[in-house]
């Protein structure tokens, strides 16, 4: 027996003011960011260290993809791989500068804030924000926040210990210098970018492909550390993480910050419910509830609900039986089912063979095809000597 409960929401009187319409948008971004630091080098890595024809494989993938994943296990494993908790503070600020400085900074070389587009119009307006890069301040809480979650995120990934120490943090960036901009080009189109994809020859992946290092000679025993984003631990640096790194993204687009909890409601893609949907369904699913409890086997008894708020609507009716079959004389529908005692008496479990005989014998049916998910247990197809295999097979 079910029943279902179907609410179509009205819209929100009013809006939201246009400042705040982009408030929080960053935390998407950031999720995404984290995944593409933080979880899927890992794995390409260990990928790489595991598969002996993993190369092979990724250099018959389509497009730009070769370049992308051989660039990744290259970045790991050769220029970025951090000896100490130090090399991992600096990798967290030179990457602060690539993302919220440098980046920014080649955007607005390629796409100027006075350009136009064909038609004659402004290029950045009316969704399109124009960016301004930010400038790193070891003081701002904001720009420490970010440093110290992706140091100690990317600490995790290579299997060092981290520190929330942010006055050692601190004095070790003090020492540091801003990096230069590597040149980052932003492709103005995608066709630009198919060109460039097109462009990368075999000669220029080999190069690549002879810069790693060998994972039987140098690298036996080691593995990554891929992270799966966790919102709900404080102490993990992953929201620390979001936040800061969505909040600055925020910050070069002039959109309001977004406080924590926004941010993991997004981070974590959890859909806020409006609290009297809520609570309408949980006292219609109660009310039948109770039904099933007193026992009630009428169908008509039972009904199905359809609300919708903003009407406001409300309507009611009964649910649709299941279609019932027949063999030889017992009746059936689609919840119906068999229980089968798989343990013989003696502890052993029920052999494949016990089982179709028991089919046989208790219900008169033959099985023709036994499945668990997307494997085919038994099939009266089955060759021979597979069949032999199996059926004395618990």
């Amino acid at each position: 027996m079910r029943w279902m409960v179907i609410i179509v929401r009205g819209p929100e009187n009013g809006s939201k003011p246009k400042a705040q319409q982009g408030e929080g948008r960053g935390a998407g971004w950031a999720r995404d960011e984290f995944e593409v630091l933080f979880k899927q080098p890992a794995e390409i890595v260990n990928q790489y260290l595991t598969d002996p024809k993993f190369v092979e494989e990724t250099l018959h993938l389509a497009g730009i993809q070769p370049l992308e994943v051989l660039q990744t296990v290259h970045r790991s494993l050769v220029l970025h791989w951090p000896q100490t908790w130090a090399d991992c503070v600096t990798w967290a600020y030179h990457h602060w500068h690539s993302q919220y400085s440098d980046n920014i900074r080649q955007l607005l070389h390629s796409f100027p804030p006075d350009r136009l587009t064909s038609s004659g119009a402004l290029f950045w307006s009316g969704p399109k924000r124009c960016p301004h890069p930010l400038t790193f301040d070891v003081n701002n809480p904001l720009h420490l926040d970010y440093v110290m979650a992706a140091a100690n995120l990317f600490a995790q990934t290579y299997g060092l210990t981290g520190s929330q120490d942010r006055a050692a943090v601190t004095t070790h960036l003090q020492s540091l210098q801003a990096p230069m901009d590597p040149g980052i080009r932003i492709h103005a189109s995608d066709q630009e970018l198919q060109g460039t994809s097109a462009s990368v020859g075999d000669d220029y992946l080999e190069k690549i492909r002879a810069k790693l290092p060998s994972p039987e000679a140098k690298l036996r025993g080691f593995k990554m550390y891929p992270i799966d984003f966790e919102k709900d631990n404080d102490r993990n640096f992953h929201m620390d993480f979001i936040v800061a790194a969505s909040n600055l993204r925020a910050e070069n687009y002039g959109i309001s910050p977004a406080d924590r909890h926004k941010s993991k409601l997004i981070a974590g893609k959890i859909i806020p419910a409006i609290a009297t949907a809520t609570a309408a369904v949980v006292g219609l699913v109660c009310l039948e509830l109770y039904k099933v409890v007193q026992g009630h086997q009428k169908l008509e008894s039972y009904k199905n609900s359809f609300i919708n708020l903003a009407l406001p609507f409300f309507s009611f009716s009964e649910p649709v039986a299941p279609p019932h079959h027949k063999y030889y004389n017992q009746e059936w529908t689609l919840w119906d089912r068999f229980d089968v005692q798989g343990l013989q008496s003696n502890g052993e479990e029920m052999t494949l063979r016990q089982f179709l005989d028991y089919f046989k014998t208790e219900h008169k049916l033959e099985i023709t095809v036994l499945s668990q998910g997307v494997c085919i247990l038994y099939s009266i197809f089955m060759p021979a000597a597979k069949l032999k295999e199996r059926l004395d097979q618990p």
